[in-house]
């Protein structure tokens, strides 16, 4: 087991019910004082320890666990059973080199095994102190934890540095239990009957998450292209301004995922080329994205990149593109044409650059088809990037650039499984990918946006910086699906 840090964890007496108390699990044998929570929390260390590389939204993944630091444990629920809610700070490497990343847990603690709780969500049982034998395990598969965490964001309760914060509007409903989402992400939702979904984010930074700051915005501005905001949480961490843990919205019950439609398509070619016309959706997509930078160019600040600024922005890519060769080496055959696209960024854009806020992550799977139209979800950007960076005006064509990626990944699909490359199934995909890329654009430009086509060095040069990412992320995580952004990094470095 990795070496678990020991140094106090900063808890507050504030309880639901106003009395000061621990997080107990064995009624009055607990001592009622800050001190037993602290005391819970150091009794949960090893096993969070154990549990933390096994999840999905970990992103430490691979690199040794060197201390668990405690930094705010805060009592959400008392008696049996208790939740608690704790921001812990991970450490990784000894030395300068060493790395320490917050992340968000909500656990559940009851002296018998709960029911329903999957196995991979079960920590384990506490040992020693006055938890001992009590069961450990994330309460965000708990339904009737969950839905005292949405009593919070109902009644907009603060405990300590933790918030809870409600939009104006209509009252939350502060009875529905939470059923845990079974969808693979870097973060947790939660879903509230057929009326609201809570993403609670795992890795935490400082500083308002873009999710809540660009949904509150379109919110605001009344944009039907988002699930209205209902409520978040945050909570204020020493010397720094509040992180978003948590947001509240609108949930798209009768939404169909843009990703499982567009496999749908790209499925049925195998039997039909002319299976349907996702051209039709495609070109939608693009008039709904268009409105929603439409809208975010109006509601925050825009700015102008003079040439130095473009140049580090094209420096920017060429660097994460240096970085990539050094993780995949097959990249190398690439740098050159690809550093050329990046410099040629700087010669053609002498008048300067405009940049806005965006989506910053648009792929199928962030968009949803519902019978009023297309609908964007999950305004945090790339996770991997430092929230700061996430933050930052971007040419709006990025989004767009990402987009058709994703169509290219689609048509993929088409060629998953099969032995050997089958030359009228790679035309049918690539034909596929193709007339959705385009629609999607001509799309774009009806909505408002500016047209790609006018911009072709700009939206190669974009192309190319998501490929990148997506090849050391494949190489990463995936190494089956590394062939379909070396492909993308093929054409683009051949396209004159």
């Amino acid at each position: 087991m990795s070496e678990t840090s020991r140094s106090q964890a900063q808890v507050h007496r504030d309880t639901p019910d106003g009395t000061p108390g621990p997080v107990g699990t064995r009624g009055s044998g607990a001592r009622r004082t800050a001190a037993g929570v602290s005391e819970l929390v150091h009794a949960a260390l090893p096993l969070i320890a154990d549990w933390l590389p096994t999840q999905r939204w970990y992103a430490g993944k691979g690199r040794a666990i060197t201390g668990l630091t405690p930094v705010i444990g805060t009592p959400l629920q008392v008696g049996d059973p208790a939740l608690l809610h704790l921001l812990l700070r991970v450490e990784q490497g000894t030395g300068p080199a060493a790395q320490g990343d917050i992340y968000q847990l909500l656990l559940g603690i009851r002296s018998h095994e709960p029911g329903g709780i999957p196995p991979g969500a079960v920590l384990g049982r506490l040992e020693g102190t006055t938890y001992d034998g009590a069961m450990l395990y994330d309460a965000v598969h708990d339904p009737e934890l969950t839905g005292r965490l949405l009593e919070h964001l109902a009644t907009g309760d603060r405990f300590g540095p933790l918030s809870f914060r409600r939009t104006p509007g209509p009252g939350l409903p502060g009875n529905l239990p939470g059923r845990a989402s079974t969808a693979e992400q870097s973060n947790s939702s939660v879903i509230y009957g057929t009326a609201f979904i809570l993403k609670l984010f795992r890795r935490i930074s400082p500083g308002t998450n873009p999710d809540l700051e660009l949904s509150l915005a379109l919110s605001r501005a009344g944009s039907t292209r988002i699930p209205r905001v209902a409520a978040w949480f945050e909570s204020r961490l020493e010397r720094s301004e509040p992180a978003t843990l948590g947001l509240l919205q609108r949930y798209l019950s009768d939404a169909e995922d843009g990703w499982e439609l567009a496999l749908d398509q790209v499925a049925r070619l195998k039997g039909d080329p002319s299976p349907g016309n996702f051209a039709i959706e495609a070109h939608r997509l693009g008039r709904a994205t268009a409105e929603v930078h439409r809208v975010l160019a109006r509601s925050m600040p825009t700015d102008r990149l003079d040439r130095e600024r473009i140049s580090r922005l094209a420096g920017a890519m060429a660097d994460r593109l240096d970085s990539a060769v050094a993780a995949v080496p097959g990249l190398l055959r690439y740098r050159s044409a690809l550093r050329a696209a990046f410099h040629q960024l700087t010669a053609d854009h002498l008048d300067g650059l405009l940049v806005q806020r965006i989506h910053g992550d648009l792929h199928l799977g962030q968009a949803m088809r519902t019978p009023h139209g297309w609908v964007l979800l999950d305004f945090e950007g790339e996770p991997a990037k430092p929230l700061a960076e996430r933050r930052l005006p971007q040419p709006a064509l990025r989004d767009v650039a990402a987009m058709l990626r994703s169509f290219d990944y689609a048509a993929a699909h088409l060629l998953a499984g099969a032995p050997t490359t089958d030359p009228e199934l790679a035309h049918l995909a690539a034909a596929w990918a193709a007339r959705n890329r385009a629609a999607y654009c001509a799309g774009y430009t009806a909505g408002g946006g500016t047209d790609p086509a006018a911009a072709p060095e700009l939206m190669r040069a974009l192309e190319i910086d998501k490929a990148v990412y997506e090849v050391v992320y494949e190489a990463r995580h995936r190494p089956s699906w590394l062939p379909i952004p070396l492909a993308a990094i093929n054409r683009l470095a051949l396209t004159v």
